[in-house]
């Protein structure tokens, strides 16, 4: 049996904040989950995973929005049906509504908190505001600075956009200080978003956060992509679903019970059912979710079949693609090829079971 991901979205679209990006404000807001159906997810999703660990992924829209008793019901739920497995929980948030309470509970339970940051004020406020369009940076410090407190593991997520992606070293350097050693970048491409990333804006990001990193935080700050690469050059696969070789088994759940495909692709055309009617179980095995994974890699253009970095992107998720180019091609192969020398000598240092912190000796070596 395959397992499967799914990123629950408890409040649907609802959210405090109104982001100028958010390719999600569009969808149609709901109630938030029911009793019934928290009930019917945690249930089919444990029994759903074939092996003894089981990540439970919560998102929104925000999800605080359905209050801290609601997740307390997610923990009771999960022990009632846990079947003696390891239940991991991730919780993905804007960090506005973080009180006092929220950090008890994450530290009890011992919950991983993602955070939502795009930089400094001037860089993160320029597109994170709330519903009156008011500065929501302040907020989101304080928020983190009650985590610190209260010692709950969190790492911030930073959508790479038209503006941030021009300062990338202010960025990086501002991310790192903020007391977690974990960070991940995601690209805003979106087709007709004025403010998504190019992909050279993209490929000159990651370049020169690469740089900063190799020369003074391996094994100190653990950048997703770089750390995803690594993991392929040393024979894993990715551990991004953006860049692996297949996608599926990654679903979105809607507060209702609507399962879909990904959270990318929350449309009619790729709804797979309700959680009420078919089990996740049969769901994650249908020969429609078995498809839409193995259209990756069919849909690939010729270029990208021969292109020499493939084995790392695998031609991006297909939402970035256009005419079956991902729109950030450019930026990838870039980056790729830029870091292969640096990656290959990591690589090489694993394998002699040394650690790969030698090369930031060596390169201060030969400066």
């Amino acid at each position: 049996m395959t397992g499967c991901h799914v990123m629950v979205k408890p409040a649907s679209s609802r959210c405090n904040l109104n982001c100028r990006y958010c390719f999600y404000l569009d969808k149609p807001e709901q109630p938030h989950m029911d009793d019934a159906t928290l009930e019917a997810l945690i249930r089919q999703q444990i029994a759903a995973q074939p092996g003894d660990d089981v990540q439970f992924a919560w998102q929104g829209g925000e999800p605080t929005l359905c209050g801290v008793d609601f997740f307390r019901r997610v923990v009771a739920l999960q022990q009632r049906y846990g079947q003696g497995k390891r239940i991991h929980n991730a919780f993905q948030t804007n960090g506005i509504l973080l009180n006092d309470e929220w950090c008890r509970f994450f530290r009890e339970n011992g919950w991983l908190v993602g955070i939502s940051l795009d930089g400094p004020a001037k860089l993160h406020d320029a597109y994170r505001v709330n519903r009156r369009g008011n500065p929501t940076h302040h907020k989101v410090i304080a928020a983190i600075e009650r985590l610190r407190a209260h010692q709950v593991s969190f790492n911030l997520l930073t959508v790479v956009n038209q503006q941030n992606s021009q300062q990338p070293e202010q960025v990086y350097r501002y991310l790192r200080d903020l007391g977690t050693p974990f960070l991940q970048f995601i690209p805003l491409a979106e087709r007709e978003n004025p403010e998504s990333v190019t992909d050279r804006q993209w490929g000159t990001f990651l370049k020169t956060v690469f740089d900063i990193w190799v020369r003074e935080d391996i094994g100190r700050v653990f950048v997703q992509l770089f750390d995803s690469t690594l993991g392929v050059w040393s024979g894993y696969p990715s551990q991004m679903c953006s860049l692996a070789e297949r996608c599926g088994h990654a679903f979105a759940l809607e507060a209702n019970g609507d399962l879909y495909q990904c959270d990318h692709y929350v449309y009619p055309d790729y709804r797979l059912g309700n959680i009420h009617h078919t089990p996740l179980r049969a769901l994650n095995s249908s020969g429609a979710a078995r498809g839409f994974g193995e259209h990756k890699q069919a849909s690939l253009t010729e270029e990208c079949r021969q292109c020499p970095v493939r084995r790392l992107c695998n031609g991006d998720c297909p939402k970035h693609r256009v005419n079956g180019k991902s729109m950030l091609c450019e930026g990838y192969r870039d980056f790729f090829c830029y870091s292969a020398p640096h990656m290959r000598v990591m690589r090489d240092l694993i394998r002699l079971r040394r650690s790969p912190v030698e090369l930031m000796r060596m390169l201060d070596a030969s400066a």
